[in-house]
């Protein structure tokens, strides 16, 4: 039977079918379907880890005990994870033991674009790549297989296009696997330094058996056609080469560690010239160029930014590539036949940026933060956009957990910068890696002001549950943090809960903690919009006392709007939150009831 599926879709699927028991990780776009998915299977356990870690550490303990296991994070998450994996090299695996890194070029929801395949080579294990959702079904299997007869973990490496587009995908019934049994063994598992000295050896042994398997792995195959161009690619690019270049010999690799030298070299020898079409960095080139091969690719195509159809035509051109073209609307990517069945290019697509939701208890923070010309550092998060114009509410955003740190190294760099300098931070991230931060400010003896965003849920990945909320990943109660007795017992004297939508008792709030010359720590509390939706009737707008000042559009709420010099409100939107209503210095916005204006 056959079902179109997203690659997110098909790995959970993949998982499924060939015998994982334990799925874990940390939810971030673009991975995070893929354990949702794999939560709806019968008889596997799926859990969301505090952090990425976490996840992989679980992961391992299961694969130890002989489970085949699938852990998930999107590309940052790796770098969380790290320490970990390094090791992971050296124990190996019992169970077969896959790891998805899902990375995300041209930063759609991520903070960098950092190409995860130099992890696979940093780590010595090997990699995988799917270029779509069937590959992706199909590579797990066979990253668990490899996982298994090598003993290694398995990098599956995914891209966003390959996780959330949608392709056919044949599907198969479950293959049961017995749990492979545990034998005791701390030459193989005890890392200390004797041991690791001999598991080191081992590694490079094993690396040597993947070298001659990478040579011949069917995810690794050549496509003889027009030899004058011959172009090596893998991912989501290979998708895009076969479209632009429907003639060309190819080399497509999907197994990306190790790579074949024998099989490129082959490839090489049979083309009259040499192409490599590839995201983000130049990896492959790199490997290619070192075995003394004469190759083109940063030279035409960027190093950054995810690549389109359109653009992958037009640089092949400007390079001199003969590419058939696909009609008038050559080298672009929004196209729609004519009258005539030659493409027509479409305008361009207005700019939409994004902003907090309507009702969005963050948004009076922001709004606040600003007003008080506060020192903020920010976090990981949907509250992130509290800091783009016109809330302009926080000053940076460097990775999950960074903001108590900065703060603290502010209050260090500048003595006058304690009383001005506040860090905000999510639930689920604080619980990912901002505990850690603020044991750091309150045992080196730091005044910082912590704001904690609790939105009981992990919002901006689409509402995932975290150890505060009290259910798990399966659906099933569990014991909910209690916020302020954890922050209490870091030794944080200075405790208090306030009602983001409440402007007055915010203001007081951050006022008072900001001077009190000691640490504290502020949890905002109230549900996200999205998941919780109080019964009020939306904003209304008396025109006659509406000066048309604008100080309402300050709160960057999709709702309000200015119409004929006057403020307006969306009714179909608009939450009643009563922001806006807090905010008018005029009395114009007021709560329920018609529109007068």
């Amino acid at each position: 039977m056959k079902e179109l599926m997203t690659g997110n879709e098909a790995i959970a699927r993949g998982a499924y079918e060939h015998g994982v028991t334990v799925g874990v990780g940390y939810p971030g776009t673009p991975s995070t379907e893929i354990l949702e998915n794999f939560a709806r299977y019968p008889g596997i356990k799926a859990q969301w880890a505090p952090n990425e870690k976490v996840a992989l550490e679980v992961g391992m303990g299961a694969s130890l005990a002989g489970a085949r296991v699938l852990v998930t994070m999107k590309h940052v998450g790796v770098n969380v994870a790290a320490d970990p994996l390094m090791t992971a090299a050296y124990t190996g695996v019992n169970g077969g033991l896959v790891l998805v890194s899902a990375d995300d070029p041209g930063m759609h929801s991520s903070q960098n674009e950092q190409d995860n395949r130099f992890y696979a080579r940093f780590a010595r294990v090997p990699m995988f790549e799917p270029s779509d959702s069937q590959e992706a079904l199909d590579m797990v299997g066979l990253a668990l297989q490899v996982s298994e007869e090598f003993d290694l973990p398995v990098i599956l490496r995914t891209t966003t296009r390959v996780a959330h587009s949608q392709s056919m995908v044949e599907l198969k019934e479950r293959k049961e696997v017995l749990l492979r049994p545990y034998r005791k063994d701390p030459k193989k598992w005890l890392m200390v330094p004797a041991f690791g000295r001999l598991r080191r050896q081992a590694l490079e042994e094993r690396l040597q058996k993947l070298k001659a398997y990478t040579e011949t792995t069917p995810v690794n195959f050549i496509s003889w056609g027009d030899r004058r161009v011959g172009v090596i690619t893998s991912g989501i690019s290979y998708q895009y080469v076969r479209e632009v270049l429907p003639g060309a010999s190819i080399l497509k690799l999907g197994m990306t560690f190790p790579l074949p030298e024998g099989l490129i070299r082959q490839f090489a020898a049979g083309v009259e010239r040499l192409l490599v079409v590839e995201e983000l960095d130049p990896y492959i080139e790199e490997f290619v160029r070192g075995l003394g091969l004469e190759v083109t690719g940063k030279k035409i195509f960027p190093a950054w930014n995810e690549f389109t159809p359109g653009l992958v035509r037009r640089k092949l051109k400007e390079a001199g590539v003969p590419v058939p073209s696909p009609g008038d609307g050559e080298g672009t990517d929004a196209c729609l036949p004519g009258a005539d069945g030659q493409l027509e290019e479409l305008p361009p697509v207005p700019g939409r940026p994004p902003v907090l939701c309507p009702g969005c208890p963050h948004r009076g923070v922001f709004y606040v933060l600003r007003k008080l010309k506060l020192v903020v550092t920010g976090d990981i998060g949907c509250y992130t956009l509290g800091g783009l114009p016109p809330m302009e509410g926080m000053d940076s955003c460097v990775c999950m957990g960074a903001s108590i740190g900065m703060a603290h190294g502010c209050e260090l760099a500048d003595s006058s910068l304690a009383r001005r300098t506040v860090a905000v931070i999510g639930d689920s991230t604080f619980f990912h890696s901002g505990i850690t931060g603020l044991i750091h400010m309150v045992y080196n003896g730091g005044h910082g002001t912590v704001i904690i965003l609790d939105n009981r849920t992990t919002a901006m990945t689409g509402h995932q549950d975290h150890p505060g909320t009290g259910k798990t990943l399966m659906g099933e109660p569990a014991p909910a943090v209690d916020l302020e007795a954890l922050v209490r017992a870091l030794g944080v004297g200075r405790v208090r809960v306030v009602d983001p939508l409440d402007i007055a008792g915010l203001t007081q709030a951050i006022q008072e903690e900001a001077a009190a010359g000691a640490p504290s720590v502020i949890i905002a509390r109230r549900p996200c919009a999205l998941l919780q939706r109080e019964n009020r009737p939306p904003v209304r707008v008396d025109g006659e006392t509406c000066t048309g000042c604008k100080n309402c559009l300050k709160l960057s709420c999709p709702a309000i709007s200015v119409q004929d010099k006057k403020a307006a409100v969306d009714a179909i939107i608009c939450t009643g939150c009563g922001l806006c209503v807090q905010v008018c210095r005029f009395g114009a916005l007021k709560e329920g009831g018609e529109n007068n204006g």
